[in-house]
């Protein structure tokens, strides 16, 4: 089964911004702190996340992101499985479990374009929200198949977001929609990109029985959906 794009959005309102000192010159950095993530329970999109399973991915997230200063969020969600160093806005600097829940803090990036932009709409008053992308594979809930269990769960990065509430035709119809496999190195390539290259190296003589394969293969990957 391909993994998905997966997105999810905790209340702005439960966000703090804080003004923190950081040096001894006084200079003050920007931060967003507050609820980042939830497991073991239904969430608003009709998703569960096991706690265990997410205990796991917050320690590997923070052990190869966050303590090597590479946890970056761009500004609003991309269609990829990669980081955009262009569009980074803010730099995750705590996240940890309490209960189900992940708390996390994150450093507004005020010498980057988007961090910018972050900080002028903070400052401005507007409610920035935090929402989470990930990669996992969606199951059906036994008993209960309008909600989805998400298993190996692979955090991308938690971006920052104006609207976290953003319309759900966007999120199912063009980020959701995305469709990624593991490769052998352990990299996530999309299905466009994986079909594009194994097309690339077939003779043509067995191009359409390839593409009869990978047609009935995307009529499955719909059907599960």
């Amino acid at each position: 089964m391909a993994y998905s794009l997966i997105v999810e959005a905790p209340d702005p309102k439960d966000l703090e911004y804080v003004l923190e000192e950081k040096n001894l010159k006084g200079e003050k950095s920007l931060y967003i702190q507050g609820p980042y993530m939830m497991a073991g329970e239904e969430n608003r999109n009709r998703r569960v996340y096991s706690e265990k399973e997410m205990y796991s991915e917050v320690a590997r997230y923070s052990d190869e992101f966050i303590s090597t200063k590479r946890a970056l969020g761009e500004l609003n969600h991309p269609t990829t499985a990669e980081v955009d160093l262009g569009r980074a806005c803010h730099m995750i600097t705590e996240l940890k479990m309490d209960g189900n829940v992940v708390f996390g803090k994150s450093k507004v990036l005020t010498n980057t374009p988007c961090g910018k932009i972050v900080e002028g709409l903070i400052q401005d008053g507007v409610q920035v929200g935090v929402s989470s992308r990930a990669l996992g594979k969606l199951t059906p809930m036994e008993g209960k198949s309008d909600v989805n269990v998400v298993e190996e769960m692979k955090l991308i990065a938690i971006d920052c977001v104006a609207d976290p509430s953003f319309p759900k035709a966007f999120v199912n119809g063009i980020l959701e929609s995305k469709q990624f496999i593991c490769s052998e190195n352990g990299s996530f390539e999309e299905v466009y990109e994986n079909f594009e290259k194994g097309i690339s190296t077939l003779p043509n003589k067995e191009v359409e029985a390839y593409l009869k394969e990978q047609v009935l293969s995307f009529l499955d990957v719909i059907k599960q959906r």
